[in-house]
């Protein structure tokens, strides 16, 4: 997944995503232990999934806190007038 495919998704999505695909490395991790996995490279690619899908989540979370801060702001300083 690209970074601006994750950018246009939504907040669910994502946490979906985020869900599925730590479920699917938690799958490589068992089954890594018990037999070798096809194709080893899997891992860090879906660990690198996972690290992009949180990456937007927290970013649109750290958004959301700044615009709730300008929004008290700004309602402060009209209280002052």
């Amino acid at each position: 997944m690209k970074k601006a495919d994750l950018s246009q998704t939504s907040t669910a999505d994502l946490q979906e995503k985020l869900k599925e695909e730590r479920n699917t490395l938690d799958r490589m991790f068992f089954t890594h232990s018990i037999s070798p996995v096809e194709n080893p490279m899997k891992i860090p690619h879906t660990k690198k999934i996972i690290a992009r899908v949180m990456t937007e989540l927290r970013k649109r979370e750290l958004a959301e806190t700044k615009n709730k801060k300008q929004r008290r702001g700004r309602k402060i300083s009209y209280l002052k007038s």
